[in-house]
This record gives C-alpha cells, structure tokens and sequence, in this order.
C-alpha cells in the first residue's frame, strides 16, 4: 500500500500524506485528500446511523399515533427490520458497483437517495391515512432506506481506512463507528427538545417529522461534501477491478474470508438488536417509563458508548484487532446478560437503571469500535466494498428478525430471560467469530 497518509485534526500540517499529485490541484480534496477521505467516513456513516435509528426513536412516541394500539411494539419493530433488511442487498449490489466505477461515486449516489427517501417519510399525508397503509407506506420507504444505507458505508468506510495509515486506523475506525451512538444521542436530544416544546399533542401532530427533515438535509451535506472533497485513493484508482467481486467474496476466491466474519458480524447484530432496539422498547413495556424518560435514557448510554467506541478502536492497534475482540466477546458473554437482568429482572428505577442501562451499551455495542479498521483489513482492494459491506450486512440477516423469533421466547419463559440469553450468546460469537477470523489483506505499512 502507498505511504498515503491522512492528517487528522489533532496533527500538525508537517505529517500530511504523501501521494501522487492529484488531477484537480484547486480543490480541498487535491491539498488534502486523506483527511477529506477520513471527514467523509466519519460525516458518512453519521449520517447512515442517523437514519437507521429514526424510527427506533423519533417514531416512539407517536408509533400507537401512527400504526395504531395493535401489537404496536411488534409493528415499530418490523420499521427496525425493513432498513436492516434492505441494508445486505444494498450492500452486495452498491458494494459490488463501488469495487467496479469507484467508491467516492457509489458513497455520493447512495446518501442522495437516502436524503429523497428520508423527506418523503417526513411528507407523509398520515391524517389521510388508516393505520395500516401508514405501516406499509413506512415499511417501504425504509426498504429503500436499507438498501442505499448498505452503499453508503461499503463505500464510505472503506475509503476512510484506505486513506488511513496502519497506526492510526483503529483510531479512525472507532471515530467512524462512533457515529452510530453518537447518531442516536443526537435524534434523542432532538425529540426530547420537540417534546418539550411541543408537548405530547404537538409533537404526534407534525413534530415527528422534524427529525426526519434533518436526517434528509444531512444526507444532502454529505453529497455536498463527497462531491467537492472525497476522492478514491490512488491505489484503488490505479488498481484493475474485478470482474465480478460479489462472487468473489460469496462464493469464489475470497469466501473463506467472508464466513469466518460472518459469525463475528452476527454475534455483534444481536447485541445491536437486544441493546438497542429491545432495551428502548422494554424501558416503555417493562420499566413503565414515559417516551421522555426513554428518550433521556439512551441519550445518556448512546453518548457514553460514543465514547467508548472510539478508545475500543483505538486500543485494537497495540492489542491487536483479532486479539481484542477475543476478550471483549470473551468479557460481554457475562457482563451483558447480568447488566441486563440487573436492569430488568426487577426492573430498577431513577438514575440506577439510567446507570445499568448505559453499562449494557457499553459492553455490547462499543465493540464496534473496530469493526470498520477489521473488516476492511480482512478484503483485497478489488473485492473491499463487497466483502466488507457483505459481511457487515449479510450478519444482519437472522439478528433483524427478532420480531418473529424473540416474542414466542417470551411467551415461553417470559419477557426477560430471553433478551438475556441472546446476549450471552452474542458474546460467544463474538469471541469465536474473532479468533476465527483471517489474516489481514491490507497492507501494514
């Protein structure tokens, strides 16, 4: 790999990457490209996770307004699906277009459709509506979503570790991954303030949408931003592509390298799911408190495991990117379901279960922290996109039905105990799903 490296913030202008000079010496891009690659991976994937999370929380409080006071957990989970659904297919046929024409093209056409698809949720004429088609008209869109989701980040991600030297891109990969907590605390903030000013009426009224409106205005930054600024590397510009990389990594040269992560991606996809978007509906369910409550509750775990997400990538370079998730997998198959039950067995109240709450984000989803730098470092430049956004979307596949597997669990042994269980086993895929990985296909220096 080219000694192409990119100067974060923090560095001094002297330790600017060195590469070929660029065709537009006018631009940002051209004085700068590597940091415009990193800026571009990190506003990226903050956008993606904005919009991934708009229904789990901006449609909480209204999701009886919208889909009606009929199995309305069950329905706002199947919202969750839709875009997680969508998000292997965006992936296998954006990533495999990105491998192919370049990935700074694919990244800029795959948020400009998230940003059309995202202001259409939020011009919804839902007064118009019964409950059901507004269901199937959200559950739609958010396909869609899904699937431009899954080429923005196999395109985004990868370029902002290409760009990245090998000392610092566990560093830039929990940066780029932290946007997913760091997404959530933002949409939390937002409709705690619209509830605050609007009130309950006011905000099931049109509040709702406003959210939506600023995820679509921020998927037009991003076009902007890629547009004028991101380019690809000049290895991957210089490199013949494959002709056919999606099969390369599904079922050709590349597949052994796919399987192995997949165990990993699935077992983090659990916690995703169980951490995330169970634990917001059960603080409601199961807890009893109010949607501001809930609200408050995962601004404070999704900005602490922001945090989190980026000292884990970072402590993956000295560690070692396999090694590290090894123990954290190893330490969440026990931390997790005993944070979890401390939290909901009988279920605690006030700033305890805020505090138990927060401890469960921490040891499930802050593993993330290096999946951006891991994932990347696993693919050949010709099949990047592919692998990497195959094996982060492909896992989703089985986690994202938990509204069809979890509940006759529940009804089984209880609302509880399950969320519990899967946990710990999304611990031990986690830890087998590392130590199986392969080797690097990245260049170290």
């Amino acid at each position: 790999m080219p000694d192409v490296r990119p100067v974060l913030p923090t560095e001094p202008a002297a330790e600017a990457a060195t590469s070929p000079a660029p065709p537009s010496a006018g631009t940002a891009a051209a004085a700068d490209p590597a940091r415009a690659a990193v800026r571009g991976g990190v506003l990226g994937n903050y956008v993606d996770q904005f919009d991934i999370f708009l229904p789990v929380l901006a449609l909480a409080p209204v999701a009886a307004e919208l889909y009606g006071t009929r199995a309305v957990v069950t329905y706002a989970g199947l919202v969750f699906v839709a875009t997680l659904v969508g998000r292997p297919l965006g992936a296998a046929l954006l990533g495999s277009l990105a491998d192919r024409v370049g990935r700074a093209a694919v990244a800029r056409a795959s948020m400009l459709g998230l940003g059309v698809t995202t202001l259409l949720i939020a011009a919804l004429p839902v007064a118009a509506m019964s409950h059901e088609v507004v269901l199937l008209a959200v559950v739609a869109l958010r396909f869609v979503s899904g699937v431009l989701i899954g080429g923005g980040y196999t395109s985004a991600v990868p370029l902002a570790i290409e760009w990245s030297a090998p000392r610092r891109r566990g560093f830039v990969s929990g940066l780029v991954m932290a946007m997913s907590p760091a997404a959530n605390a933002t949409i939390a903030t937002l409709v705690l303030v619209l509830l605050g000013a609007l009130g309950s009426d006011g905000y099931a009224a049109w509040g709702w949408r406003v959210p939506f409106v600023v995820g679509a205005v921020l998927a037009f930054v991003a076009v902007v931003h890629f547009r004028r600024h991101v380019r690809d590397t000049p290895e991957r510009a210089a490199a013949a592509p494959a002709a056919r990389p999606l099969t390369s990594v599904l079922v050709g040269a590349e597949r052994h390298r796919l399987w192995r992560l997949l165990v990993l991606m699935t077992g983090l996809w659990l916690f995703t799911n169980m951490a995330v978007a169970v634990v917001t509906s059960q603080l409601d369910v199961v807890a009893g408190l109010d949607g501001r409550a809930v609200t408050l509750t995962m601004l404070v775990a999704t900005a602490v495991s922001a945090v989190a997400m980026v000292a884990s990538g970072h402590a993956s370079t000295p560690v070692g990117r396999r090694r590290f998730l090894v123990a954290f997998g190893a330490g969440a198959a026990v931390l997790a379901p005993a944070t979890y039950l401390a939290a909901f067995g009988a279920p605690a109240s006030g700033p305890a279960l805020v505090a138990l709450v927060t401890v469960l984000q921490v040891v499930t989803v802050s593993a993330y922290g290096p999946i951006g730098a891991h994932l990347a470092e696993r693919f050949p430049p010709a099949v990047r996109s592919s692998g990497y956004g195959t094996a982060y979307s492909l896992s989703i596949v089985l986690p994202a039905l938990y509204p069809f597997w979890l509940p006759p669990l529940q009804q089984a042994w209880g609302d509880v105990a399950p969320v519990a269980a899967v946990l710990a086993l999304g611990g031990v895929l986690v830890a087998v799903g590392a130590a199986a990985s392969p080797g690097e296909a990245m260049a170290r220096d």
